[in-house]
């Protein structure tokens, strides 16, 4: 039986949030619905109506508790998709309930530790691990011995800068994860990361180093034959260790988002290759793919997008063929990376539908124009160049960097305001902000924006 939550009413909305979870589901239009009911019923969770100290007595049972109920309707996905049921409604549904219950347990996590923020020099915790209840495992594993990590298993991620929430929110449906990798184990038991970064193109990443580089948030998937997963991992591992080999082999990151051909990569793109041609093709990557119907087609431009559908990192979380054995998060970062997302939302959403448009001005030119050049130094010059220009590769044009730039500067301001807010109401109340809080602010801004926010001016 599920430990209580020691809050009264919060057990009674949680328990209804759980009875909507095992609702058995007979069509697409239920399914859809009993997904809608769920997320509108996480958005609604609000911590000012919660016994904050019988919380903190069973939080961590509590945010095991939420983890098991996200896990009971992921592994129904397979089922679903088999009857027909996933239409892209449903889809959209199960999406939001994802990222709306991570959202609750992450505040729930960030009031257990005092909304303890990461101070520079303050340890950095690698993915799967940490004191403060950071790591959950999936109920039909164990966790004694930690996390083990083994070739083909796929990583997904998510960064703390405005790019990392840009690229999470780029399609029509948001998300929480910017960059999805590949662990390759080698004879050895030596591990590394294949992955494709815009910086670098494909590449072969430390483990280590990547497990801990400026992560909120990760989940580990794996696929369910381990043979053809190593397959997979020694596969794309091998190209990308040829691809290092001279300048005229390097694999260069795909801008256009395009799922098809092998020629360019982006990081997703490099996940489906390896299962791809591990699998002679069976292994098709991603069963629910990322559209662009909706999504802004000048930013788009900007960024050298020109697919309608993509496979993006967020897709990993309904791969049917792929099981969740981790997830973990850092509370001191999460905060943050909330606000952003919800920066994003709202930029994006005067992009789509506001009638704004990014303006270039002379600095952005020249910033841009100065990454751009940068791109064709050697790797040493550009590392001594990172803190004035940023590091680019060659194939990035200029009208990305500067979209880039202008995407940064405008949500900077937006977000340092929220996060003053957001300490101010934890110091007075111990709680935090409602998304609904956050969302009324940010049109607030835009209300009072007179068309102007950051980079961004409204069409006339």
């Amino acid at each position: 039986m599920d430990t209580p939550s020691g809050c009264p009413t919060f057990e009674l909305d949680f328990q209804h949030i759980e009875a909507l979870a095992r609702s058995e589901i007979t069509s697409a239009k239920q399914l859809e619905n009993t997904m809608r009911s769920i997320y509108e019923a996480f958005f609604e969770i609000d911590f000012t109506r919660y016994d904050l100290d019988g919380l903190r007595r069973t939080g961590p049972a509590v945010l095991n508790r939420a983890y098991r109920l996200r896990m009971s309707l992921r592994d129904r996905i397979a089922d679903w998709s088999g009857q027909g049921l996933m239409t892209l409604e449903a889809q959209t549904g199960l999406r939001n309930v994802f990222r709306a219950s991570r959202y609750a347990t992450d505040m729930l996590g960030e009031m257990l530790i005092g909304y303890d923020e990461l101070d520079p020099g303050e340890e950095i915790y690698p993915a799967f691990s940490g004191p403060n209840f950071n790591t959950l495992v999936h109920p039909a594993l164990t966790q004694q011995d930690g996390i083990t990590f083994r070739s083909g298993d796929v990583l997904l991620v998510r960064g703390i800068i405005h790019n990392s929430a840009a690229i999470a929110r780029i399609g029509d449906v948001d998300s929480q994860f910017s960059h999805i990798s590949i662990i390759h184990v080698d004879e050895q038991g030596e591990k590394s990361v294949v992955e494709a970064l815009i910086a670098e193109g494909a590449t072969i990443s430390d483990f280590k180093y990547a497990i801990e580089h400026s992560l909120a948030r990760a989940v580990l998937y794996r696929h369910k034959d381990p043979g053809l997963a190593a397959m997979a991992a020694y596969r794309i591992y091998e190209r990308v260790r040829k691809s290092q080999r001279s300048w005229g082999d390097h694999i260069f990151y795909d801008f256009s988002m395009e799922p098809e051909g092998y020629d360019k990569l982006f990081c997703a793109k490099l996940v489906k290759q390896a299962y791809d041609e591990a699998s002679h093709g069976l292994v098709r990557l991603p069963t629910f793919p990322t559209t662009f119907r909706f999504a802004d087609k000048d930013f788009l431009a900007r960024i050298g997008v020109t697919a309608t559908e993509t496979f993006a990192p967020g897709d990993m979380e309904l791969e049917p063929q792929f099981m969740a054995v981790a997830e973990w998060r850092d509370f001191r970062k999460t905060a943050l990376t909330r606000l952003q997302d919800m920066v994003m939302v709202k930029l994006f959403e005067w992009l789509e539908t506001g009638g704004y448009r990014f303006r270039e001005t002379t600095a952005i030119r020249i910033i841009s124009l100065l990454g751009k050049l940068s791109g064709y130094l050697p790797n040493v010059i550009k590392r001594l160049l990172s803190a004035l220009v940023p590091k680019v590769p060659s194939n990035m044009r200029r009208k990305s960097i500067a979209a880039i730039a202008m995407l940064h500067k405008t949500a900077q301001p937006l977000l340092e305001e929220l996060l003053d807010m957001e300490r101010a109401r934890t110091r007075e109340t111990g709680r935090p902000l409602h998304p609904r809080e956050i969302y009324a602010h940010l049109e607030g801004v835009e209300q009072r924006s007179g068309g102007r926010i950051g980079y961004l001016r409204r069409r006339r």
